[in-house]
């Protein structure tokens, strides 16, 4: 997954007013307490950020692709 993709995810599951806001101000448990923005800027990969990010909000699997059921959302780790 992108940086770019994992934005576009983000806007597609969480709305776009929404969706910055939270990247900027909740901690993620899984990501030692850092933010979504901070953890791509200390190099987590988006991938890890989004499935952090999911999990802390509830999202379930099956909505993780944003509604496009052709986008393929890589993996855990």
């Amino acid at each position: 997954m992108r940086h770019s993709q994992f934005w576009v995810l983000l806007d597609d599951v969480f709305g776009v007013d929404y969706s910055r806001s939270l990247a900027r101000d909740l901690a993620l448990d899984e990501l030692q307490s850092r933010t979504s923005v901070e953890a791509l800027e200390a190099g987590v990969a988006p991938r890890d950020v989004w499935h952090a990010l999911c999990d802390q909000m509830d999202v379930p699997l099956d909505r993780r692709d944003g509604g496009a059921r052709e986008r393929m959302i890589p993996p855990r780790r």
